[in-house]
């Protein structure tokens, strides 16, 4: 291999070992029909945040899960949720129960790191840009649901910490229909944030 050659490749390796990818909420509570925070277009994508996970595993990128863990009380949730944890019933997404768990055919490993959230934001009240500033991290990578929530206030708040490079995989990413899903990447795609398919960030190599 040429010394060009060479250098590209370990230029290549670097741009991922400098990315993370963010999998957020992916919990049955919001994936699985029925659940109290059900996201219509969430069981759609699951396929495809399987294959941004493995993809970028495959490349050396730090995976972050990103969950929603509530006390069974409720207190630590948004003020306009709290009606959900009334006494005698089981709220969204409580600590150890199965809706708070991933959804079926994702799973942590012990190499990727988790960050529990109280709010919209992966970002607010959590240790995740320490987190990503420790790593090194660039390029952050937002796949899960749901995009006019999480995903929106998680990539904006991105985008204010600096991160030179945000991007929100298009079709990994699903919201409650998909006018809604749309219109919050145009407001992403207006403060530089790239939204590509998961076919177009994968080809990006």
């Amino acid at each position: 291999m040429s010394a060009e050659g060479r250098e590209n490749g370990c230029d290549e390796s670097s741009k991922w070992q400098k990315s993370a990818l963010l999998v957020i909420d992916m919990q049955n509570d919001f994936i699985v029909p029925g659940g109290p925070m059900w996201v219509k277009g969430g069981a759609a994508i699951v396929p495809a945040v399987q294959r941004a996970i493995t993809f970028a595993r495959e490349k050396g990128t730090l995976i972050i899960w990103v969950k929603r863990e509530h006390h069974a009380s409720g207190r630590d949730v948004e003020r306009f949720r709290r009606h959900h944890y009334a006494v005698g019933e089981t709220g969204p997404t409580v600590k150890g129960t199965v809706g708070a768990e991933l959804v079926d055919g994702l799973e942590f490993q012990p190499e990727d790191q988790v960050i529990v959230k109280y709010r919209f934001s992966a970002f607010f009240g959590t240790n995740m840009h320490l987190v990503l500033h420790s790593a090194g991290i660039e390029t952050v990578i937002v796949v899960g649901v749901q995009t006019p929530n999480c995903i929106r206030q998680t990539v904006f708040d991105a985008v204010a910490h600096d991160y030179p490079n945000v991007i929100v995989l298009s079709d990994a990413t699903g919201a409650a229909s998909p006018e809604v899903h749309e219109a919050n990447l145009i407001d992403m795609r207006n403060v530089g944030v790239s939204t590509p398919t998961l076919a177009e960030w994968m080809g990006a190599t």
